[in-house]
């Protein structure tokens, strides 16, 4: 019979972080009102789908929450290599979507590999900077390994391709090296080096349409009304909601079509329409307050490879807000990346929760030793 809590709650609930799960939950069901909007006040075809998929992560992110850190940092090779054979299977077998071959047809699921390389890539560099001798951390050694395990899913991510995940990935793990000690200059002769290859990766790796995203990018004015449109649109929409915005399902960018996917990628300007200024802070304040919480667990936690990896996974959390963020602001170049439970899509809904059950596992794992 389990032991019981404060306030004859069951230990196994009682040790849950409730105050950063319901922010969690708060956020996500903010996401269903503002999908609920973007379909004209109607739960179908996005809100219902979304909540749906929304609870049944959130349950799995709790039972995530029961597996031992010690679980996570034997099973982290081996997730790494099947994972890294799927993203294989998906360039020989993978189905086409949207002119990228990123799924991999199960049969009951379309699952997409990338997606669940984005917290198992943070898991393996954690594992092999744990393994690897202190005296070891500053020589190349530590090095090229590392970018070994990072560029090899990169690559095979970019060939789909998907420059935002392999962007994502690329990101994780090099927060992950950089948090382990490896030495400034390395980075810096690594950023020097990546610098002068920004020219032939733009002319010679980058598809077309990726090619004309950092162009518009860099001079939005260039074409407004083709590659240019979706930010143009974007930034209206933004723009017009105001401090308060115009009130909800009052959005008329979204509404009347003007905005292009704005229940996916564009999802936060579909929101700030409405909401205005307080509802992007709403959202700006959650995910810090979030984000932050996984940095004090990576503080608390008593293992280098919980340290790193809760460090790791708030990163990659801080990813994705930032860039999607930044992309709908025309801050970035727009890459795909959606902003998890706000923007519609289970994939991205998934790998938030994965995360957010693996920084819950290291959580507890503290505590029950904080308590010896």
């Amino acid at each position: 019979m389990s032991t019981l809590g404060p306030g004859m709650i069951p230990a196994p609930l009682a040790q849950l972080p409730w105050k950063i799960m319901v922010l969690v939950l708060a956020v996500g069901c903010f996401g269903l009102v503002v999908l609920y909007s973007a379909a004209g006040g109607s739960l179908y075809p996005w809100a219902f789908s979304q909540g749906t998929k929304f609870f049944v992560f959130f349950g799995m992110a709790i039972a995530l929450s029961r597996v031992p850190e010690g679980w996570w940092a034997h099973a982290t090779f081996p997730l790494y290599g099947v994972i890294l054979l799927m993203l294989l299977g998906v360039e020989a077998l993978g189905a086409v979507a949207g002119g990228s071959q990123r799924w991999l047809d199960l049969g009951i699921i379309r699952l997409q590999p990338s997606e669940l390389m984005k917290p198992v890539i943070v898991l393996t560099m954690a594992r092999f900077y744990e393994i690897l001798p202190a005296s070891e951390i500053r020589k190349f050694g530590a090095l090229w390994p590392g970018a070994v395990l990072i560029g090899l899913p990169a690559a095979l991510v970019m060939l789909q391709p998907d420059l935002g995940t392999a962007l994502m990935i690329t990101g994780g793990g090099i927060a992950v090296m950089f948090l382990a000690g490896i030495p400034l200059r390395l980075f810096i002769g690594g950023g020097l080096a990546l610098a002068a290859a920004v020219p032939l990766v733009v002319n010679f790796v980058l598809h077309d349409y990726q090619r004309n995203r950092v162009l518009v990018f860099l001079d939005p004015e260039s074409d407004p009304l083709g590659t240019g449109y979706h930010i143009s649109q974007s930034k209206i929409a933004i723009g017009s909601g105001g401090i308060f915005g115009k009130g909800f399902l009052n959005g008329t960018q979204s509404h009347l079509d003007y905005l292009p996917e704005g229940h996916t990628d564009f999802a936060l300007a579909t929101m700030m329409e409405e909401w205005g200024l307080m509802g992007g802070l709403f959202i700006i304040v959650a995910f810090g307050c979030l984000i932050g919480w996984g940095i004090s667990v990576s503080m608390r936690a008593k293992s280098r490879f919980g340290r790193l990896t809760a460090a790791g996974l708030s990163a990659t959390i801080f990813f994705y807000t930032a860039i999607n963020m930044g992309m709908v602001m025309g801050l970035a170049p727009v890459v795909g990346i959606p902003l998890p439970l706000i923007s519609f899509g289970g994939t991205a809904q998934m790998t938030f929760m994965i995360c957010f059950g693996i920084l819950m596992s290291i959580d507890r794992e503290s505590r029950r030793k904080q308590r010896w």
